[in-house]
């Protein structure tokens, strides 16, 4: 019941991950970043320990690959999960558990790897992993590119109705953290409007937090 992709932008060091779901609120129980370390996403039958869990392995010390095999060791009803992520180096590792939904596959690219769970047909990943690959810009545009790629190319077998977009950068916590948690209407297309609005003050926001008496103004009545 879910698609996604884990990513990074290697001119930047920003990670990110994009998300949708039949289910409710999907980005508020599967996607997990971290400046400096890496993005998860923790989802299938979803236990959402893995995702901090997979980043604090990954902050310890581990390789990606390492941090998803010791997760696959200590998480309970393991075979019920779906984990994938992304580490410093852009180095992939995944783990799909035997009790994964419906069609479940993956793919794996240049910075980036995508996965599923009761997908409409075995080529949604590779679809999410070259509509990424193919997209330039910024790294929120390039996961925007990479859902749309990966519904046009069938997406979940019903309708997905909740869709996520989180971004990290070199701060303690996300940039942007978009949501979409239940819509009739296409959720990734409405994430994808918020983006647009959101992404020219992504920078002022996360410079007021850090000095505000340097940071923009808001620009809205009342702030003159």
């Amino acid at each position: 019941m879910t698609f996604s992709l884990v990513a990074r932008c290697a001119e930047t060091g920003m990670f990110g991950i994009a998300i949708s779901s039949s289910s409710p609120a999907v980005a508020a129980r599967c996607a997990y970043t971290r400046a400096g370390v890496g993005a998860v996403a923790s989802q299938n039958i979803t236990d959402p320990r893995l995702g901090p869990l997979t980043l604090d392995l990954m902050q310890g010390g581990n390789s990606v690959a390492e941090a998803i095999a010791l997760v696959r060791d200590q998480g309970q009803f393991i075979e019920y999960r779906q984990v994938l992520a992304i580490d410093a180096n852009g180095t992939t590792a995944l783990h799909s558990g035997a009790h994964s939904l419906g069609i479940w596959t993956d793919a794996a690219g240049r910075d980036v790897i995508s996965a599923g769970n009761l997908l409409a047909n075995e080529n949604v990943p590779r679809a999410i992993v070259a509509g990424f690959e193919q997209a330039r810009g910024h790294l929120g545009d390039r996961l925007i590119a990479a859902m749309r790629a990966g519904l046009a190319a069938g997406g979940e077998a019903g309708p997905v109705h909740s869709a996520g977009l989180q971004i990290c950068d070199k701060v303690a916590w996300p940039v942007a953290d978009l949501r979409c948690d239940w819509t009739d209407d296409c959720p990734i297309e409405a994430i994808a409007t918020a983006w647009e609005v959101y992404k020219p003050q992504l920078d002022a926001y996360v410079q007021r937090a850090l000095d505000p008496r340097v940071a923009p103004s808001y620009g809205v009545p009342g702030d003159e």
